[in-house]
């Protein structure tokens, strides 16, 4: 696997306008308002970190990210009680508790969902919350096919095998867990976002923001440009040409109280 970066802000953001609006439902879901001291774990570009803090009113919020390109672009943004920090959100750890714990399209990239969210619990203070939204589309075609062609040559061996597996559990299970995990009120709910999309070509561009870029970071360039093309020529053939392409997108937003 090579160490590049390969999140890009620009292609992450072409779609900006449907990748927020998750967002926004998610912020909904908190009730803790003045929020006191927030975590926005996996925050990207910052660009939604200081809405959410501004929306809950927020004391301090710490954005954190592992990924440079991200962390440079938050960097221009100069917003009292914001800052960001680069770290592995699978280790990174706030020091003291926090009021809100909040991710948004960021944790379906961690695995152990039960462990992980046990020691995110493990980061609120009395009364605080919890609040995460995770993909849950990666029984579209758009993503069967990605793991599709990630198990044919020479991909394969470039990779060693691997192909990108989330670990997005089922609704019900993430309601049993935040029983088990003693959160005294909590909401879980499916999504499906309905995306009105230029053309179904367009689907290709979205997801190399998001899931192409496990394999891009694995392949030399040359070779990602080649899991790209054959990527495009057989979603194309199997979405068709519609003009517009209507992309359903499912999606688990969660949230959680801790008792006082």
């Amino acid at each position: 696997m090579t160490d590049r970066d390969t999140w890009n802000p620009t292609q992450y953001e072409r779609f900006r306008a449907e990748r927020e609006q998750p967002f926004h439902d998610l912020v909904a879901m908190i009730t803790r308002r003045p929020a006191g001291r927030v975590v926005d774990l996996g925050c990207g570009t910052g660009l939604l970190t200081v809405d959410l803090h501004h929306e809950i009113e927020a004391t301090e919020t710490i954005g954190v990210d592992s990924s440079d390109s991200m962390l440079e672009r938050a960097g221009s943004l100069n917003v009292d009680g914001v800052r960001f920090v680069r770290g592995d959100i699978s280790e990174w750890e706030p020091g003291a508790p926090v009021d809100v714990v909040f991710s948004n399209a960021a944790l379906q990239w961690l695995p152990d969902h039960p462990r992980l969210l046990a020691r995110l619990t493990g980061m609120i203070a009395s009364g605080g919350e919890l609040a995460v939204q995770v993909p849950a589309n990666f029984d579209h075609v758009s993503h069967l096919l990605a793991t599709e062609i990630a198990r044919e040559e020479p991909f394969a061996s470039a990779m060693h095998g691997h192909v990108r597996i989330f670990p997005v559990l089922a609704p019900e299970a993430y309601a049993t867990l935040l029983h088990e995990l003693g959160f005294v009120e909590q909401l879980v709910r499916l999504q499906v976002y309905g995306h009105v999309l230029e053309s179904s070509d367009s689907v290709v561009e979205w997801v190399r923001g998001t899931l192409l870029t496990d394999y891009e970071k694995r392949l030399p360039e040359s070779l990602y440009a080649e899991f790209l093309a054959r990527y495009r020529e057989r979603l194309h053939a199997a979405l068709g040409d519609e003009r517009p392409y209507f992309y359903p997108f499912k999606r688990i937003l969660l949230w959680g109280r801790r008792p006082v």
